[in-house]
C-alpha cells in the first residue's frame, strides 16, 4: 500500500537528481579540482563552486576553468568523465526522507522518472548503487556525451516519448533550470530547499512551491496535485 494509492497513472512526476535526490556536491567539487589539477593547474580552494551542481556539464566547464585562463573545455570535459567515473561518483549520499518517498511513490499509480542533466547511464548507475533505479519508470538524461541536457528540451522529450499529461505532471528540483523547463512545457515546478538554488534563485525563477524539508515533499505532492484537479 502507498499513501498515493488514491492516484492514477495519468499522475506523473519528474525529478531532478543532484540537489534533489542525491547530495553530489562533495564528488563533483572534488572531480573538477583533479581536472584543474590535470590541466596543469593549482585548484583555487577559495573560489566558491556550490553553484556548479545543475548545469550541463559544458556550461559549467567553461565557467570553472575559465578562472585559470583555460579554454581547453573539450579536454576538460574528458577528464571530468573518467574522475568522475572513478571516483566522484561513489561520494553521494542520498538526501534523509528522499529514498523512503521514492519507494512509497513507486508501490502508487503515479508514474515517476528522472530529468537529470548527468548522462541517464550515470544517473541509473547512482541509483542502481542505493537501490533506488527501479523506483522509476524510466531514467532520463543527457546523452552519453553529455548533450541534451538543457531542461526545456529534455522535459519536452520526455511527455513526447512517455506519453505524460502535462495538466497531471509536476517537476521537482532544487535549481532554477529545472523550474524554467517544467514551466517551458507547462508544468508546475516545485523547488526543494535542501539542494543547491536556494530560496532566492528558486523565487525568481517563479516556482509554484518551495519546499523546505524532504519529509514535507510528500504533502507538497499530494498539495500540488488537488490544485491541479481544480484547474
Amino acid at each position: 500500500m502507498s499513501e498515493f494509492d488514491n492516484y492514477t497513472s495519468d499522475h506523473s512526476i519528474l525529478f531532478d537528481l543532484d540537489g534533489t535526490i542525491i547530495d553530489s556536491r562533495i564528488g563533483i567539487i572534488e572531480t573538477l579540482h583533479k581536472v584543474v589539477s590535470a590541466l596543469g593547474h593549482k585548484p583555487d580552494l577559495s573560489i566558491d563552486l556550490t553553484w556548479v551542481v545543475g548545469p550541463p556539464l559544458a556550461e559549467l566547464m567553461a565557467e570553472v576553468i575559465s578562472a585559470y585562463g583555460e579554454t581547453r573545455v573539450n579536454e576538460a570535459i574528458t577528464l571530468y568523465r573518467r574522475f568522475y567515473d572513478e571516483t566522484g561518483r561513489f561520494q553521494t549520499l542520498v538526501f534523509p526522507a528522499m529514498a523512503e518517498l521514492l519507494r512509497d511513490l513507486a508501490r502508487s499509480p503515479i508514474r515517476i522518472f528522472t530529468a537529470t542533466s548527468k548522462p541517464a547511464f550515470l544517473a541509473r548507475q547512482i541509483l542502481t548503487e542505493h537501490g533506488l533505479d527501479t523506483c522509476f519508470d524510466a531514467i532520463h538524461g543527457a546523452s552519453d556525451n553529455d548533450s541534451g541536457g538543457e531542461k526545456p528540451e529534455m522535459i519536452a522529450r520526455i511527455i513526447a516519448e512517455e506519453g505524460l499529461a502535462p495538466h497531471r505532471t509536476l517537476m521537482i528540483g532544487d535549481r532554477r533550470f529545472d523550474i524554467s523547463g517544467a514551466h517551458a512545457n507547462k508544468l508546475r515546478g516545485l523547488g526543494v530547499l535542501w539542494g543547491y538554488g536556494g530560496v532566492e534563485e528558486l523565487t525568481e525563477a517563479g516556482a509554484d512551491l518551495l519546499v523546505e524539508t524532504p519529509d514535507g515533499l510528500a504533502a507538497a505532492i499530494r498539495g500540488q496535485f488537488q490544485a491541479l484537479s481544480r484547474l
